[in-house]
């Protein structure tokens, strides 16, 4: 109870960004010898080697930002909730402006008050890199037509479901669902309801992707940040089968009882070939193209070239070959495959507009909220049972990748340690720190695993949710899908795990 309290705590001081600012400056004096260790070397490497400087240095010339700062960030997560159910047209017609307009807000005063151009050019560097990875996926993967011509049977739903989330950690959550959902409805074209939608949103548009960085944004922000690529396959594979196992099981019950639920009986083709076929499979050679590509990370690959700015190195090769990918996969595309997809260019121009605003404004909240861990208040509240709940909550409600981040950055920061620093990152995954890695396994997991909780946690919860309503599917309202299928169905294999892998660890 304790901890389920102080989880609520932390929640909602990171909500009301009421930090203690008279604090912000005193240190942990608490440091284990390890960080000491880390510390010292981390002070060696920047003695020697200019690609090393430590962020904060920069940070204290220009000071921190005001607590205000952070209204933008808050406005726009909020908007982002409420706009497609309460003033859709309005929302419709004008996110891109407000979502640029208050990026330029925090933008601006970083630049011509604060006198930090650091802080920008870093997030947009970071945006681009985001956005070349989502945008080469989902157009790459709707050039691929699957036609399925096998009975709808439970076991067939299920394994078309698991084979997603494998996939998933493949050409992400957002690709493997725009490859499949179409395939997924034809499948159940004379029996489809809503609980097919919902449990492909479960495994497909999210608790799959947990294994590699490409499989969510918010793991690909981690690995941006230094996390190694692998790190998630190692520390995620226990969580991510343990979830997948109830749910396929949970699954196959449902739709073994509710299969024939509309009671209406369809006509079907009298036989089925049991083939699946194939439109635009050139396509699967630019999704390798972009895969293959994930791994020419200059941080990593010291032959990689890269633009050298303030101590740090950003990628460009990478991302040019993304956007060429994004650009030669439609220009060549089949187009009976995109037909057959009813491809368009609306969700990701939505998710790319968006994410520009919360890359601009949310500098602020990651700025004061590694400033209020490393505060004695703060860090105490840092636990796995805090970072998991928090990171879950927030991710189900807001957005699960600037959620990811928050919480890492305060992690780090109650440990003395800073997320804009590429090395201490790469320490902080490998348990260098103090628990550290088991720290990050908590975030991780909770920001995949409950973005599935909303329409709102994940970018491709909604792209699903609007082809299946383009198909004639009846889905639940917003809060309809959290009180009929959320908390019921999923909330209680969250509960599971975090009872399995944090309630009793440490």
């Amino acid at each position: 109870m304790r901890n389920f309290i102080a989880s609520c705590v932390f929640i909602l001081g990171f909500l009301t960004f009421a930090f203690p600012y008279d604090t912000l400056a005193q240190d942990n004096d608490q440091e284990s010898g390890k960080q000491l260790e880390i510390k010292r070397a981390d002070e060696a490497d920047t003695d020697q080697t200019p690609d090393s400087i430590l962020e904060p240095e920069h940070v204290e010339e220009h000071g921190h930002a005001p607590v205000w700062l952070v209204i933008p960030f808050v406005v726009l997560l909020l908007m982002i909730a409420t706009g497609p159910l309460f003033y859709e047209h309005f929302w419709h017609h004008n996110y891109p402006k407000i979502a640029v307009g208050l990026a330029v807000v925090v933008v601006f005063y970083y630049l011509f008050v604060l006198h930090n151009v650091h802080h920008p050019v870093h997030a947009m560097a970071e945006y681009i890199q985001f956005i070349s990875l989502l945008a080469s996926l989902y157009i790459a993967s709707g050039g691929i037509l699957i036609e399925v011509d096998k009975k709808s049977t439970p076991l067939a739903n299920v394994s078309l479901l698991v084979i997603g989330a494998l996939i998933s950690n493949l050409i992400g959550t957002t690709g493997a669902s725009m490859l499949l959902i179409r395939p997924f409805i034809r499948l159940n074209k004379n029996n489809i309801q809503p609980y097919h939608i919902i449990f492909f949103i479960f495994m497909v548009s999210n608790v799959g992707g947990s294994l590699t960085p490409i499989g969510d944004p918010p793991l690909f922000l981690g690995f941006l940040k230094g996390v190694p690529f692998f790190w998630t396959l190692e520390h995620n594979w226990p969580a991510w089968l343990l979830a997948l196992i109830i749910l396929s099981a949970l699954f196959y019950l449902v739709d073994r009882k509710y299969g024939n639920g509309n009671g209406i009986e369809l006509e079907e083709p009298a036989t089925f070939t049991n083939k699946i076929s194939l439109s635009g499979t050139k396509n699967f050679l630019w999704l390798l193209v972009v895969i293959l590509s994930v791994f020419l990370d200059p941080n990593v690959l010291d032959w990689v070239p890269a633009i050298h700015y303030d101590g740090m190195k950003f990628s460009f090769l990478r991302e040019i070959i993304m956007l060429s990918v994004a650009f030669l996969s439609y220009r060549f595309a089949n187009r009976v495959a995109l037909q057959g997809n009813e491809f368009n260019f609306e969700p990701i121009r939505e998710v790319a507009f968006i994410f520009i605003g919360i890359f601009g404004t949310m500098m602020p909240a990651l700025e004061l909220v590694g400033d209020f861990a490393k505060s004695p208040d703060g860090a105490a509240l840092i636990t796995y049972n805090t970072l998991y709940w928090g990171t879950g909550i927030l991710s189900g409600f807001l957005d699960n990748a600037p959620t990811y981040l928050n919480f890492l950055a305060a992690a780090m920061a109650s440990q003395d340690a800073d997320i804009n620093n590429i090395e201490q990152v790469r320490h902080f995954a490998m348990d260098l720190y103090d628990h550290s890695a088991f720290e990050l396994m908590a975030i991780s997991i909770a920001s995949v695993f409950f973005g599935a909780m909303t329409y709102i946690g994940n970018g491709p919860n909604f792209m699903v949710k609007s082809i299946a309503e383009q198909s004639g599917i009846r889905m639940p309202s917003f809060f309809g899908y959290i009180i009929r299928f959320s908390i019921p169905l999923l909330l209680p294999i969250l509960l599971i795990t975090w009872l399995v892998f944090f309630a009793f660890s440490g």
